[in-house]
C-alpha cells in the first residue's frame, strides 16, 4: 500500500471518526430537550424516567393555552423583547458610529470608562435602576422594562464591525455633500446589518429569558412577561412539572425560532465583529 493511499484511508477514518464523536455529542445535547418535550406530555409530579406511553396527552397544554392567561404573557414578552432589539440597535449603533469614525477629546478614555460599566454585576445596580425607574413613574411600563437591557456591549460589538468600515466611502459620501444622518442611514447601517443581527439575537434573548428585572418593577399581574409568569405554575407543596414543562418548552420556542431564522446572519456578524481588536 503507498503512503499516499495510506494518508488517504487515515483521513477518511479520522472523519468517520468525527463525524460519530459529533452525532453523539449532539444527540447528548438533545436530550434535556427530548425529556422536556416528554414530561409536558405527563401529569407527573416527579422528575422520572419511566416511560408510560398510556400517560401521554396534551392536557398540560391546554391548561398552559387557556388557565393561565399565556397569550397575554406572550404579548408582554414579545413588545418588551422587540421594544429593547430597536432600541438597543439604534443607540448602539449612533454610539459605536460615534467612537469608531469620528474624532473628539477623551473618545478613548469615554469608551474605556463606558466598557468597564461591563465588568460591574447587574445586582450591584438593581437597586439603583429601580429608585431611578420609579422616580420617573415607568413602573409596570415597557419601557421600564428595557431600558437596564441597553449596555456597552452593544456599542462594543458594533464599533469592531464598524472599524471595517472604509473611511473612503465615508469621504466620498462628504464630497456628495451627505450630512451625517444620511451618512449613518444610506452608507452605515447597510454596512452593519450582520452585527445588527447578532446583537438583535443577543438582546431579543437576554430580554426573553430575563426574570429579576421583571419580577422587580412589575406589580401588576398583567404585565408580567413569560419567564415570570411561569413561576404561577409551582404549586405550594406540590408541583406539577408536565404542566411546568409544556409552559418552559412553549415559553423556548420563539427565541429558538429566531436564531434559526437568522442563524446565518448571526454567524457572520459574530465572526466580522471580531476580526480586530
Amino acid at each position: 500500500m503507498s503512503q499516499n493511499t495510506r494518508e488517504l484511508y487515515f483521513v477518511g477514518y479520522t472523519r468517520i471518526f468525527m463525524a460519530v464523536v459529533l452525532a453523539a455529542l449532539s444527540a447528548l445535547a438533545l436530550l434535556p430537550f427530548l425529556y422536556m418535550a416528554y414530561l409536558s406530555l405527563t401529569q407527573s409530579s416527579t422528575l422520572s424516567l419511566q416511560w408510560k406511553p398510556a400517560d401521554l396527552g396534551l392536557e398540560n397544554y391546554r391548561r398552559v393555552l387557556i388557565h393561565f392567561h399565556f397569550f397575554r404573557y406572550l404579548e408582554n414578552s414579545i413588545i418588551a423583547s422587540g421594544l429593547a432589539c430597536a432600541l438597543n440597535a439604534i443607540i448602539s449603533a449612533m454610539a459605536a458610529y460615534g467612537f469608531a469614525k469620528k474624532q473628539f477629546t477623551g473618545k478613548r478614555t469615554l469608551f474605556f470608562l463606558y466598557i468597564v460599566t461591563l465588568m460591574v454585576p447587574s445586582q450591584a445596580t438593581l437597586i439603583p435602576q429601580f429608585m431611578l425607574i420609579r422616580e420617573l413613574n415607568m413602573l409596570n411600563t415597557y419601557i421600564g422594562l428595557v431600558l437596564p437591557v441597553i449596555n456597552a456591549f452593544g456599542v462594543f460589538l458594533l464599533r469592531q464591525f464598524m472599524k471595517e468600515v472604509p473611511d473612503e466611502l465615508l469621504a466620498a459620501a462628504d464630497m456628495d455633500g451627505s450630512g451625517e444622518i444620511r451618512k449613518f442611514m444610506s452608507i452605515v447601517l447597510p454596512l452593519l446589518r450582520p452585527a445588527i443581527v447578532a446583537l438583535t439575537i443577543f438582546t431579543f434573548i437576554t430580554t426573553w429569558n430575563d426574570f429579576i428585572w421583571p419580577l422587580v418593577i412589575t406589580t401588576d399581574q398583567g404585565m408580567r412577561t413569560l419567564p415570570l409568569a411561569l413561576s404561577i405554575l409551582k404549586g405550594n407543596y406540590t408541583t406539577n412539572y408536565g404542566l411546568v414543562m409544556a409552559g418552559s418548552l412553549l415559553t423556548f420556542l420563539p427565541p429558538f425560532l429566531l436564531y434559526q431564522v437568522l442563524q446565518r446572519q448571526f454567524i457572520q456578524g459574530i465572526a466580522l465583529s471580531g476580526i480586530k481588536g
